[in-house]
């Protein structure tokens, strides 16, 4: 594991956003392990946070013009990212959605300067695709390039197929889909902890039904 993913992970456990247990999923799944981002909020390194993602841009070779946080767990991550870019002198436009399209100030559902050019859409987790989808259409509604897309977690499920969530994403849309961890990095950190290994089984048992 690269040293991005291991911060990540320390984390994601030591803020509770990581956890284990029965957890039913938006797709009805029943899931061993749940992430959320959102608990990161709670008095934690956000400079770290932003770090890993920033890294795992570099790493990946992401290129874009402009940061789009999907509504509402992508606003705090895409503008923690942007902060820690623009610290490095590269000011790139943010933006976010409302989940709500609002009809009177400035309108519209769009906060911030409308997307243009290649955007990067970053969230905290990809499961079945469909916020992901969602943010896609969004971006290419307003005649911008949703080229990359950057998750905290890829859970690497079956989407609509047989195939991975990000892998339909990709085929579908055109873009490049990478994420910091996915459920193969997790079970090798489960496995190469004494104190998570308890979880194994559950995690390769969903693995095996549902993953991709």
């Amino acid at each position: 594991m690269k040293d991005y993913q291991i911060s990540f992970l320390n984390l994601a456990i030591e803020s509770k956003s990581l956890q284990f247990g029965e957890f039913k999923l938006k797709s009805g799944r029943i899931s061993p392990y749940f992430f959320n981002a959102a608990n990161m909020l709670g008095g934690y390194n956000l400079y770290d946070l932003a770090k890993c993602y920033v890294d795992a841009i570099k790493d990946k070779k992401i290129i874009f013009d402009c940061i789009y946080g999907p509504a509402y767990k992508g606003i705090f991550l895409g503008s923690v990212v942007a902060t820690l870019f623009s610290e490095e002198g590269k000011n790139y436009p943010l933006s976010f959605n409302r989940k709500e399209e609002k009809n009177h100030g400035e309108g519209g559902n769009i906060i911030g300067i409308a997307p243009a050019g290649k955007v990067l859409i970053v969230d905290d987790v990809l499961s079945a695709g469909t916020a992901g989808r969602e943010s896609i259409e969004s971006i290419k509604n307003l005649s911008a390039i949703p080229s990359s897309f950057i998750v905290g977690l890829d859970r690497q499920e079956k989407g609509l197929s047989e195939v991975s969530s990000s892998k339909e994403l990709e085929q579908e849309f055109d873009l490049k889909v990478e994420s910091i961890i996915n459920l193969d990095t997790l079970i090798t950190y489960v496995e190469n902890d004494s104190s998570f290994s308890i979880h194994l089984d559950n995690l390769n048992k969903y693995r095996e039904t549902w993953g991709a």
